[in-house]
């Protein structure tokens, strides 16, 4: 993987981008797995937990939100652009309660094209992709899923 500098990006960039956030930083989240397609997210249980022993919805909502954001900023560096991701909407839908640690698994949505996302925003400095994500429970329950719009721009200079 490369940056647009030509500088080799490491999959543990996206790691420390996530935990320079305070409220990222409280969920305790790292970096599960990274493969081109597809990115997981695991965060601890017990740093996320509600009153009645399981994932607190808050955290479950977030950590796919996440997912979803490092997955389409890790596919635009790794095709060498340099990008602000952004969540435009999502809808949640939270079909079990969880109590194991919360394993979120971000792709692109099947009608969806990687290629053209990366070409839109090649062309236009801008770019939207749907991406979905879910968590199991380690028994293979489905937990909860999320899909969401994704917005990537070029960055604004400073000052």
């Amino acid at each position: 993987m490369r940056s647009a500098l030509n500088i080799p990006v490491s999959p543990l960039t996206i790691e420390q981008r996530l935990l320079s956030m305070p409220p990222v930083r409280a969920l305790q989240l790292r970096l599960h797995d990274y493969d081109g397609d597809s990115l997981g997210l695991i965060a601890p249980l017990a740093a996320n937990i509600n009153d009645k022993g399981n994932a607190f919805g808050g955290s479950l909502a977030s950590v796919m939100t996440l997912a979803a954001w490092a997955l389409m900023s890790m596919k635009l560096e790794d095709a060498g652009h340099v990008a602000d991701v952004y969540v435009q909407d999502s809808a949640v839908r939270y079909l079990a309660p969880l109590y194991d640690d919360l394993l979120a698994d971000a792709r692109l949505v099947p009608d969806q094209d990687w290629n053209a996302v990366i070409a839109a925003f090649a062309q236009r400095g801008r770019a939207r992709a749907l991406l979905s994500a879910r968590i199991l429970a380690r028994d293979g329950t489905l937990c909860c899923t999320l899909e969401g719009r994704f917005v990537a721009l070029t960055p604004k200079p400073a000052g």
